[in-house]
Order: C-alpha cells, then sequence, then structure tokens
C-alpha cells in the first residue's frame, strides 16, 4: 500500500493565477491550479494507493482578493473554505496570518469547510471555535493514518492581543512529545503538520536562525520519535528532503507548489521505504470549478481599480529598491507621513515590504495601495528613549554588508526565509550608517529637530503593530510602552490621508545616508 500525503501552505489567499499587479496580469500561482492537483490525485487514486490531503495554514489572508473579503458581509468570507472544500482536504491547520483580521474572520472564513481544523498547540482554540480538535485519524482501506496540527508558538510576538484573546500558545516541540507517543498507539501512520519552518540545517543540522518557538521543524523531526511525515510551512522555502529520516515537505508560497510525502508500506502496515518532492503547478491550468462564482473575482479587480487620488511632484515610483532602502524615497516619506498623521507625532518608520512594490503613478488606485501595504497592520505611537531609538536602528543597520567594497543586503535577511520586511525606513529624524564600522557601533549620525539625539531623550514613535510589539525581533519595542493605536488598519489610514490631501504634494527626502 502507498501513502500519498499532498499539501499546501502559505497560499495567502491567492485564489486565481494573478499577482494583481495589474487588471490582465497572469502569473502561474493560486489555489485553483494547486487545488486542482490534489483534486484530480483523490480522484485518481488507485486501489494500492490512499491520498491524503492536508492544508497547512496561512490560506485566508496575504492577498487583495482575501484582503476584500474580510471587508465583506460574513456570509462572504466562507468563500475561501468552499474552495478548501472542493479540493478535498481532509485536515487543515491554522497559520500565524490566519489570525491578522481577529477570530471572527478565521470563524467566517472557515465557515464552509467539511475537513477538521487540528491543532493541538493553541489553547483554547476548540473552545473559541477556530479549532475542532488536536488532530485527526482518517480511516481508510484499513489504514489508519493520524493527522496531527501544530502552528507556530511565536504568534503573540506580532499579533494584536485582541486577535488572540482567550488563547495561550504553548510549543509546538513539547506538544509533539507530547501527543506523537499517543497517535502512534492508535494510528499506523502519523503525519504532523506544522505552521512553522526548519531552523537548522536538514542535511548537516546546522542551526540557519537563532533557536525559539518560533520555527521549531528541526527539532520535531529530531526530537520526536514516531513520526512518519512532517509537513512545514512558514518560512515560504521550497523544501523536500528528510530530516533524521522522516520526510518532509515546504511547498513554497502562493500556491507555487504541492507538497508530495510518498510511504510504502508493507502487509504489516510497517513502511518500508519513503520520500518528499515537490509539485511544481506552473504549468497546471486552473480549476475553475473549485469556485461556485467568478463574480467576486470581477468585484476585486473593480475595487483595485477605483481611483483614490492623485501624486504631483516628486515621483513616487519605485525603480531601484536598493536606492531606496540606503536614501529613502518619495513614497516611503508618504507612508512615514500617513502613520504620522494618524498618531499626532512626527518621527515614523517603516518597511519597503518586498521588491515587488512599485510605488504610487500620478493617478493612484487602490490597487497600487493594497499592492504596496498588503498587511492588515494597525499603526501604534510608541513611547521610546533616544537609546531605544539607536538601537532600533543599529538593527536596521545590520540589514547591510559590505561584499567587494559594495555595500548590499546581508545574505541572512534573504535566505533561508526572505525578511526584506525587517528593515525600517524612518522619517523625522536625520541619520546615517557607516557599514565599514562593526555592526552595532554603525550609527554616526542620529539627530532630531537638528540636535543629536540623546540616550535618555523622551521619544515617541509611529510604527506598524508588528513592529511595535516587538516584531523582527526589535526587543527594544514591547507592546508594554505603546501608547496610542489607530482603530483602521494602514490601507484605510492611507486612503484617507490621499482624500485629505488631494493631490498630495510629494518630496524627496534627504534625510538617510548609508556610506562605506
Amino acid at each position: 500500500m502507498k501513502v500519498r500525503i499532498l499539501s499546501t501552505s502559505d497560499v495567502h489567499g491567492y485564489v486565481y493565477p494573478t499577482n494583481y499587479t495589474t487588471r490582465d496580469n497572469h502569473s502561474s500561482l493560486g489555489m485553483l491550479q494547486a487545488g486542482s492537483i490534489i483534486k484530480n490525485a483523490k480522484k485518481d487514486e488507485r486501489d494500492d494507493e490512499i491520498v491524503i490531503a492536508v492544508e497547512n495554514g496561512d490560506w485566508i489572508q496575504g492577498s487583495p482578493f482575501s484582503t476584500y473579503l474580510s471587508e465583506q458581509a460574513a456570509t462572504k468570507q466562507g468563500i475561501l473554505s468552499e474552495i478548501a472544500a472542493n479540493v478535498g482536504y481532509d485536515a487543515a491547520t491554522l497559520g500565524n496570518h490566519e489570525f491578522n483580521y481577529g477570530q471572527d474572520y478565521i470563524r467566517n472564513a472557515e465557515s464552509k469547510r467539511n475537513y477538521p481544523i487540528v491543532n493541538a498547540n493553541i489553547e483554547g482554540a476548540v473552545d473559541n471555535q477556530i479549532a475542532d480538535q488536536p488532530y485527526v485519524i482518517v480511516e481508510k482501506k484499513g489504514l489508519k493514518v493520524a493527522i496531527l496540527g501544530l502552528t507556530t508558538a511565536f504568534i503573540p510576538n506580532w499579533e494584536r492581543p485582541d486577535n488572540i484573546k482567550g488563547l495561550a500558545f504553548q510549543s509546538a516541540l513539547a506538544t509533539a512529545k507530547k501527543f506523537v507517543p499517543e497517535l502512534r498507539k492508535q494510528a499506523d501512520v502519523v503525519i504532523v503538520t506544522y505552521h512553522g519552518g526548519i531552523e537548522a540545517d536538514p542535511q548537516t543540522g546546522k542551526p540557519t536562525e537563532k533557536y525559539t518557538s518560533e520555527n521549531e521543524g528541526y527539532r520535531i523531526a529530531t526530537e520526536v520519535p514516531g513520526i512518519d511525515a512532517l509537513i512545514t510551512g512558514h518560512q515560504h522555502r521550497q523544501l523536500a528532503a528528510k530530516i533524521n529520516g522522516v520526510p518532509f515537505t515546504q511547498p513554497g508560497v502562493h500556491g507555487s507548489d504541492v507538497g508530495e510525502i510518498d510511504l510504502d508500506l508493507n502487509e504489516q502496515k510497517q513502511i518500508i521505504n519513503s520520500s518528499s518532492h515537490l509539485i511544481s503547478t506552473k504549468d497546471t491550468q486552473p480549476d475553475f470549478d473549485l469556485i461556485s462564482s467568478n463574480q467576486i473575482e470581477d468585484e476585486v479587480q473593480d475595487w483595485l481599480d477605483q481611483p483614490m487620488g492623485q501624486a504631483t511632484g516628486a515621483s513616487m515610483i519605485i525603480n531601484d529598491p536598493m536606492k531606496v532602502r540606503t536614501n529613502n524615497h518619495p513614497y516611503i516619506d508618504f507612508i512615514n507621513k500617513v502613520e504620522m498623521n494618524a498618531m499626532g507625532i512626527d518621527i515614523a518608520g517603516t518597511a519597503l515590504f518586498n521588491d515587488d512594490i512599485k510605488g504610487f503613478h500620478h493617478d493612484i488606485s487602490m490597487r497600487e495601495i493594497i499592492n504596496g501595504y498588503s498587511y492588515p497592520n494597525t499603526i501604534m505611537a510608541e513611547a521610546i528613549t533616544g537609546a531605544e531609538l539607536k538601537r532600533a536602528l543599529e538593527k536596521c543597520a545590520a540589514f547591510f554588508k559590505l561584499q567587494d567594497d559594495k555595500i548590499v543586503i546581508d545574505p541572512k535577511f534573504v535566505a533561508p526565509k526572505m525578511q526584506l520586511f525587517n528593515y525600517d525606513i524612518y522619517s523625522g529624524i536625520d541619520y546615517e550608517f557607516d557599514i565599514s564600522k562593526p555592526v552595532g557601533k554603525r550609527v554616526v549620525k542620529l539627530n532630531y529637530h537638528g540636535k543629536p539625539v540623546t540616550a535618555n531623550q523622551k521619544l515617541r514613535i509611529a510604527l506598524n503593530n508588528y513592529r511595535a510589539i516587538g516584531g523582527g525581533d526589535y526587543d527594544m519595542f514591547s507592546a508594554k510602552k505603546v501608547v496610542n493605536e489607530s482603530p483602521d488598519s494602514a490601507s484605510d489610514l492611507i486612503v484617507k490621508y490621499l482624500k485629505k490631501h488631494d493631490p498630495y504634494e510629494a518630496t524627496t527626502p534627504h534625510n538617510l545616508k548609508v556610506t562605506k
């Protein structure tokens, strides 16, 4: 008997094969392609095989499609789980981004599922009706297959407290150690579906990041006996290999791949061979039958094409992301002004979240706003000292390194996981980095209102909620220092600011220098 374990992870609300940069964009991605592979594998299941399908989280947030749904009536939000139900999943688990719109949105978005949401390490998830049970045992063709659900326990370090009210996040590793021995007694095959990543090199075991509860996949595979297959995600990596003899996958992002783990069992139901690989969805035809109506996609595209305002003055188009990060840019300065305006203060920081952000043209549409700021962050004001601001800037300066006498991005911000969002660019202060100096001693200028910032100086800065509570290992920031928060999302604040300042007169900032 063969057990084929197919999985998706980190699809982030991408349903159709488009990245939404333009109305007619076609990109090979999305659930209609990934789901087609799984649906057909289920339909074509042979007599001597069992096909198990798992959705590994971060499914209901992250695209213009899901952003639009989050603002619609609760009854419309269930379309995402309707699609997943039509794919034919046997189980799903929760990702960290599932919580971005709060638990009501999770319940609404998952309302049409015909599969269980399994999670064992979020206490209160079942009581709050965002998960069904810790695990499920699927019985097919005389074989019992257990699927244990786990989620990165690092969520309280990123998420707004209101969005995770009534929940406690336990270590995925400790939870696996508790449940796997019990499942081993009940099932023939034990699968762990973990919305978290791999924190060490799968072959050498050398740590690739600081060991925390964010990514525990390597330790789960090496410290928990009895796991037959491990599904991972969260890091958006394309991985398929073995750790300690345990086959695992991590199937990319936005439906780029479907993970496949194959287990061959003998007549005694013992695994005699195992392997893992990724199935690219690139050449797969989307299955439009997975969604009941394509009308909602037209609604999304019409919503994105709405005019929101105009920009005059300096160009807000981004042509060189590296130059933006070393010199600031009119687009970044605009986002910071929106944050300042929302909080009534005059220092703000934001990131160029990825290199696909193109800024604003003269006529600004909702499409440009959402593509530039896709996260449903709120904006917070934080009371800090001059010393804490300098520490934050030193962390930003560590984003760079010298290579062949050129300033480049330090590779640790690119691999194993892309972390361009963990470098902030500030407005309201004048500052300079010297990358030739050691990490931690690179801030060579820091002025506020024309005067050097002192260590004990009291300041207020505006940041998004992810950064303000310490996300990205910015431990100088914390929820305890937050003194104000906007009720509106960043994208809503951008819309309001543009309506109030239409046309917006863009200016070129000159407050940042990165030298060597």
